[in-house]
């Protein structure tokens, strides 16, 4: 599998439940913290969920 680096880029206040208990999952809480992970499809599913609060970029 590859491996993709997510940024949080933005608050997760006033944001859905869902979407803030998917940021956790993730590892994010905060702006500018980022995590690196394995694309798989669970992961793959939970950034279509917060795609406007991350930014994704592959790892290298």
């Amino acid at each position: 599998m590859a491996k993709v680096t997510i940024t949080q880029v933005k608050s997760i206040i006033d944001r859905p439940k869902d979407q803030k208990a998917t940021m956790k999952a993730l590892g994010l809480g905060k702006i500018s913290k980022s995590v690196s992970v394995e694309l798989t499809p669970q992961i793959a599913g939970m950034l279509k969920k917060v795609h406007s609060l991350v930014e994704v970029k592959d790892f290298q």
